[in-house]
């Protein structure tokens, strides 16, 4: 929620949290937006259900048609309405192509104005230890990838780059395609 905020969050704001598994950005984001501005998406129905019922504290404020399965990125029925999106801690532990994809898919909501998303950074070709102690790689979970790959793939899909400062768990970077 605080990089929400910080990137001008209002409770007017539809969001499109990618990757939301079991609600742990959405127990806090549906109580505070409008009803009905909360979307989000995940690779598993089954767990995003799970946290609707159990991580909710009113369940009813969050319709189960907002919950989307989607392990392509290609975002089906989720409304043009998004006005920002994250996805946290998703493309740590995803091959360089699944950001490419949601970038480019993300193009299509024409009242996106900014996406939040994480990242673990090394210029390494090889196995890196973050400064936290999590040792990621370029070729497997948890992946890292060059800074400048990061900010050319963001270019590269239409957005300008900028890398966030605030300080997130395990090193991941915290950037926004605007």
């Amino acid at each position: 929620m605080r990089a929400l905020l910080a990137a001008d969050m209002t409770p007017d704001d539809h969001l499109l949290d990618i990757g939301c598994g079991a609600l742990r950005l959405g127990h806090k984001a549906v109580p505070f937006l409008k009803p009905g501005h909360y979307w989000g998406t995940d690779a598993s129905l089954a767990l995003m259900r799970h946290g609707r019922l159990h991580e909710l504290p009113q369940p009813e404020a969050l319709p189960e048609d907002h919950l989307v399965e989607d392990r392509d990125f290609a975002f089906p029925g989720i409304p043009d309405a998004v006005t920002l999106a994250i996805a946290f801690g998703v493309f740590t532990h995803l091959p360089h192509t699944a950001l490419t994809t949601a970038l480019q898919n993300l193009r299509r909501f024409p009242n996106l104005r900014t996406t939040l998303f994480t990242v673990f950074l090394s210029d390494s070709a090889t196995s890196t230890r973050q400064p936290d102690g999590v040792v990621t790689h370029p070729d497997r979970p948890p992946y890292h990838l060059p800074e400048a790959q990061v900010a050319k793939t963001i270019t590269g899909t239409g957005f300008i780059a900028t890398r966030l400062s605030m300080l997130l768990p395990r090193g991941q970077v915290l950037w926004s395609a605007t």
